[in-house]
């Protein structure tokens, strides 16, 4: 990127508009022991020599590539060379939401392909452009669920993301919504069906399959449950599982939401992403954001028109389902690419992989000494450990050897200390499953 350095008249002229005399003045509010040392940087050099410099400065990082075991709602996947040919296509790329959207068919075209595929993944019959992200769309399939019971209570499994249910929390802060929680069944990991007066007033049950700790979530009871006491059931669905688990719509519930982050797009440090939201027939008038219809011109030709708005850019204020002011249109079209390029057959295959490869690392993990699997219940590709002595310091150890072996739950709560969560996808190969298993038998002092 070009940029213009400051000379020191510059920086004087900066001085003297600001009203100090220098530059430790300017920062002398600031403590000492947080202020970084003045780099004594040599004179400039060609970019012929800066350019290998900082190459040989950046192979001092260390990276762990496919030897990479997080997740807990980010995922390490194998993203296909087409999905970045297609998606950086000027057209695509350039493009930003459609304000004189009827214009934009070609962005109209693929958002409507993004809803197909979201709706027949859900196995819900209407799903919107998209949303910011997996959390916030789990936050507004409950004010979905709220504005349709009128009701001001939600009910939140404790197997939904620890950070998600802090979006829903700030979320339901601002209409004053209640939130209650119902806690996992310590044994098998899964939400037990809560009692009939946990549920009764709620607007929602809100759960995630899988759960935050990998176990599969079972929803056909959970539904009855919420259903039994008026209230919808919401499900935050890991797509990567998409393609072996029966959808959330089969299994009765009423709203899926979730993050598209695991298909066609690469965890980049947390982001960019695009949430995801379908829901029944029945809600329809109050799906948040856009919905994108196909219809035909005056002239019969098939084409595409944003329908039903409820943003409050387009209708009054008071009566908009959410403040939601654009989808993330690039991220869901690499979601939509790379399953078209999957297909059906492939979306399971890839879910076969990732749940095969999963439960082989587990099985081979947890006949080491202090290493247990922390719940009983059936999980796709993420699964907990619970490790004697603490998560934090064997992950430290694994990632020395070059491994870094999933996320500490201690981060997320004190009680979790001795909790780590690992995820495995197709993208770790089953070289990186053996080395695991090795680095993690020598620092349980034993040999594979």
């Amino acid at each position: 990127m070009s940029y213009l350095p400051h000379t020191d008249a510059d920086r004087a002229a900066m001085l003297e508009a600001i009203g100090v005399a220098s530059l430790d003045e300017l920062f002398a509010p600031i403590p000492s022991e947080l202020r970084t040392c003045v780099i004594d940087l040599p004179p400039g050099l060609p970019e012929s020599e800066v350019a290998p410099l900082v190459s040989a400065l950046a192979q001092r990082n260390r990276t762990y590539g496919s030897r990479s075991f997080l997740g807990a709602g980010c995922y390490q996947i194998y993203v296909p060379a087409a999905v970045r040919a297609l998606t950086g296509r000027s057209e695509f790329a350039t493009s930003y939401t459609p304000y004189q959207a009827e214009v934009s068919q070609g962005t109209l075209q693929h958002i409507f392909e993004f809803q197909t595929a979201i709706s027949e993944l859900t196995g819900l019959p209407v799903a919107n452009a998209s949303m910011y992200d997996g959390p916030s769309a789990l936050a507004e399939g409950a004010f979905l669920a709220a504005r349709h019971t009128r009701r001001d209570r939600l009910v939140v499994s404790t197997g939904v993301h620890p950070e998600a249910r802090e979006v829903v929390r700030t979320y339901a802060s601002g209409p004053g919504l209640s939130i209650d929680e119902t806690p996992l069944d310590p044994d098998s990991g899964r939400t037990a069906p809560p009692a009939a007066d946990h549920l009764e007033g709620a607007a929602a049950l809100l759960v995630q399959q899988p759960n935050f700790f990998g176990v599969v979530e079972d929803l056909e009871p959970l539904a009855k449950a919420a259903h039994d006491a008026g209230a919808l059931l919401v499900v935050s669905q890991g797509l990567l599982a998409a393609g072996v688990l029966t959808s959330p719509g089969e299994t009765g519930a009423d709203v899926a939401t979730g993050d598209v982050q695991p298909i066609g797009n690469p965890p980049s440090f947390g982001g960019p992403s695009a949430g995801f939201l379908a829901c029944g027939a029945a809600y329809l008038r109050q799906l948040p954001g856009r919905l994108v219809g196909r219809t035909l011109d005056a002239d019969g030709r098939t084409c595409f028109a944003l329908t039903l708005q409820a943003r409050e850019q387009h209708i009054r204020r008071a009566k908009a389902t959410s403040n939601i002011c654009s989808n993330q249109a690039l991220a869901a079209l690499a979601a939509t690419v790379h399953l078209a390029l999957l297909g059906p057959v492939g979306l399971r295959e890839l879910g076969e992989v990732c749940v095969a490869r999963a439960h082989s690392l587990h099985d081979r993990l947890t006949v080491l000494p202090g290493l247990d699997t922390a719940f009983r219940g059936a999980f796709f590709h993420e699964f907990a450990l619970r490790v004697a002595g603490g998560a934090e310091p064997f992950a430290r150890a694994l990632r020395e050897a070059g491994v870094d072996p999933g996320v500490p739950l201690g981060r997320f709560d004190p009680a979790w200390d001795d909790l780590l969560l690992v995820a495995v996808t197709e993208a770790n190969g089953p070289a990186d499953l053996t080395a695991y298993v090795a680095a993690a038998a020598a620092e349980r002092g034993t040999g594979v």
